[in-house]
C-alpha cells in the first residue's frame, strides 16, 4: 500500500488520464525533515539574504530572463556545453543534435537514427566529459524500438560521427524513460532511468529501470558501486529527469511523483527512494525521504542545475522555475518559484559558461500550448 505523510491533493481523474495527458509525468523513512513547497512568490518581491537558520551565507539570487538564445525548436531536451562555449542540444522528437555557437548561430550537426520517438521517449539527454577535446566522444541517452540505451559518438566540431553502444538493455516505455546524463566530479557518468509505467520495476534490483546508474565511459559498473557487478547506484525511483552536483560533490535528483507529490532527493550511494511503496515522505526507515516535495500541479520537475549556491529546478506542468537553497549541512530548504505561467512548460535548466542559466521550454511536446516562437531556449541572469 502506498503511503504518504500528507493528504492526497487533486487526484480526481488523474490516473485514468495518465497515458494521454500525464499527472506529474513528463508530462521515498530516513533523512532530514521534508519541506513542502508553496507556490506564489513573485520574483519582484523577493528579499535577499541567507537561508533560514543562518547556515548558508551570501544572497538569494533572483533570476531574470534577459534574452532568447534560440527559438522555433522542437522539444529541446538535453543541453551540454563544450569547452569553447558551444552548446550541443538534443531535440526529442526530430532526433536532431544541434550546435549553438557563442555567437548564437544554430546548426544541425547530426541525426541520431537509432532514436524512436513516441510519447515521452526519443532522443533525450546529452553529456560531455569534463576533459573533452575536439574529436572526442559525447554521450547520448536514446530510446530505440527495443530499449533505452546510452550511446557515444565522436564530435569534431562540425559533425557528429557514427554512434556506438555504451550501455543497452534499459527498459523503455511510452512514458517514464528517465533520460538525464551527467558526469560527476569523480569522472564517472550518471544516468537516470524511469520505470516505464511499470512501478514494480523500481524495486527490482535485477532491472535497470527506475534507477540512477553510475558507469565508466565504456559502460562498465563504476568502481565503488553498491554491487560491483551492477551499474545501479540507487533505486526505488519513478522517473528522474534532473541530476545536478553541488559544490560539495553532493548529487541531487528531481523526480516525478504520481498523483500527489513530486520530489527533490539528495542521492546517497545504495539508498532506496521508495517508489512505489512511498510517494513523498513516508515513515519506513527502509526508504530515503525526499528533502522537498511539491504538489504535482506546482512542479512535474524535469531539469535541475546548480549555480550560485542554489539548485534551480525546471517545472513542466507547474510552468515555473524553482530556486532551492542548500544549507552548508546539505539540507534543501526555502523553495521559491519564478516565471509562473510566463513561458509555459520548462524542461531543462543548465549553467552556461558565462554564469547565466539556459532554460528550455517544452510547449511543442503534445502537452503544452506553444507560443509563436516555441520552443525556445531562454537566457536567465541571476541578479
Amino acid at each position: 500500500m502506498r503511503r504518504s505523510a500528507f493528504a492526497a491533493v487533486g487526484t480526481a481523474g488523474c490516473l485514468g488520464l495518465a497515458l494521454l495527458a500525464g499527472c506529474s509525468d513528463d508530462d521515498g523513512g530516513a533523512g532530514p525533515p521534508t519541506v513542502t513547497a508553496s507556490p506564489g512568490t513573485s520574483s519582484a518581491a523577493l528579499p535577499t539574504g541567507g537561508a533560514p537558520g543562518g547556515e548558508q551565507g551570501g544572497r538569494d539570487p533572483v533570476p531574470e530572463v534577459v534574452g532568447v538564445v534560440a527559438d522555433h525548436l522542437a522539444v529541446p531536451w538535453g543541453v551540454a556545453f563544450l569547452p569553447d562555449g558551444t552548446a550541443l542540444v538534443t531535440e526529442r522528437d526530430t532526433r536532431r543534435v544541434l550546435a549553438i555557437a557563442p555567437s548564437g548561430r544554430v546548426r544541425e550537426v547530426g541525426l541520431v537514427e537509432e532514436a524512436a520517438p513516441q510519447g515521452e521517449a526519443g532522443l533525450l539527454g546529452i553529456a560531455v566529459p569534463p576533459d573533452w577535446s575536439r574529436g572526442d566522444d559525447v554521450f547520448l541517452y536514446v530510446t530505440t524500438t527495443s530499449d533505452n540505451r546510452i550511446l557515444r559518438a565522436p564530435y569534431d566540431g562540425r559533425r557528429l560521427g557514427p554512434t556506438s553502444v555504451v550501455l543497452d538493455g534499459i527498459p523503455a516505455g511510452f512514458i517514464h524513460d528517465g533520460g538525464r546524463l551527467a558526469f560527476g566530479p569523480d569522472g564517472y557518468l550518471y544516468a537516470s532511468t524511469g520505470e516505464t509505467g511499470d512501478s514494480a520495476l523500481a524495486q527490482d534490483r535485477g532491472t535497470l529501470a527506475g534507477k540512477i546508474l553510475r558507469i565508466t565511459t565504456d559502460g562498465e559498473p563504476a568502481p565503488g558501486n553498491p554491487d560491483p557487478g551492477s551499474p545501479v547506484w540507487t533505486w526505488g525511483h519513478r522517473n528522474v529527469q534532473g541530476l545536478a552536483f553541488d559544490d560539495e560533490r553532493r548529487l541531487w535528483a528531481s523526480e516525478f511523483g504520481d498523483q500527489t507529490f513530486d520530489e527533490l532527493n539528495l542521492i546517497e550511494k545504495g539508498d532506496n527512494y521508495g517508489w512505489p511503496e512511498v510517494e513523498g515522505r513516508g515513515d519506513d526507515p527502509a526508504y530515503t525521504n525526499p528533502q522537498v516535495v511539491w504538489e504535482t500541479a506546482q512542479a512535474s520537475p524535469s531539469g535541475l542545475a546548480w549555480l550560485e549556491d542554489h539548485l534551480w529546478l525546471a517545472a513542466l506542468r507547474g510552468e515555473r522555475l524553482w530556486r532551492i537553497t542548500v544549507t552548508d549541512g546539505g539540507r534543501a530548504t526555502d523553495p521559491t518559484d519564478f516565471f509562473v505561467g510566463e513561458y509555459g512548460r520548462l524542461r531543462t535548466v543548465v549553467p552556461a559558461p558565462d554564469g547565466s542559466l539556459w532554460v528550455t521550454t517544452s510547449n511543442r511536446d503534445g502537452r503544452g500550448t506553444p507560443a509563436a516562437a516555441d520552443d525556445r531556449i531562454l537566457r536567465v541572469e541571476l541578479r
